[in-house]
């Protein structure tokens, strides 16, 4: 558990929203910039979120899809999680 919640992705995400958070409160105007940055802010969450799920899929010996950052190592890393 500790790899999905210390994992840079997440850790940016999370400090990406806060600041989002924190103009929001600052009685900034709401322009179409604010709307780009939420919906990027978004966007990566979901990133993060499908990471980990890839991940998590991989380590249990489950096929995970070709566009994951993990295909290819199913193996490895099932082989890792088998020696723990």
């Amino acid at each position: 558990m500790r790899e999905y919640v210390f994992g840079t992705g997440l850790i940016g995400a999370a400090t990406s929203g806060m600041t989002l958070l924190r103009s929001l409160r600052a009685q900034e105007p709401f322009t179409w910039r604010t709307v780009l940055a939420w919906v990027s802010w978004g966007i990566t969450v979901a990133l993060v979120v499908g990471a980990v799920i890839d991940t998590r899929d991989a380590k249990r010996g489950r096929i995970v899809s070709g566009d994951s950052p993990v295909s290819g190592r199913e193996q490895k890393l099932l082989k890792k999680r088998l020696r723990r």
